[in-house]
């Protein structure tokens, strides 16, 4: 019988991955600790090293100072 595919939280990968990225634990001595295998940390960990500066990204647009608006707003 197959075994069912565990699903972990976004809050529990970045609570593994933190650690991981400290380095006060071997990834062997997490892996067993958070009873996750050692090759998902590894993959966990890079992902969020990658990804790290999309967590700083401003995603909002600047306004541009376009003045055919204002003039059309002016003639109404």
């Amino acid at each position: 019988m197959a075994k069912k595919r565990i699903s972990y939280s976004a809050g529990f990968k970045a609570n593994v991955d933190l650690w991981a990225i400290r380095q006060e634990k071997t990834i062997s001595q997490l892996a067993s600790q958070f009873h996750v295998r050692p090759v998902v940390i590894g993959k966990w960990k890079s992902h969020m090293l990658d990804h790290v500066e999309d967590i700083f990204h401003d995603g909002r647009k600047r306004a541009k100072n376009d003045n055919s608006t204002l003039d059309e707003l002016y003639q109404k």
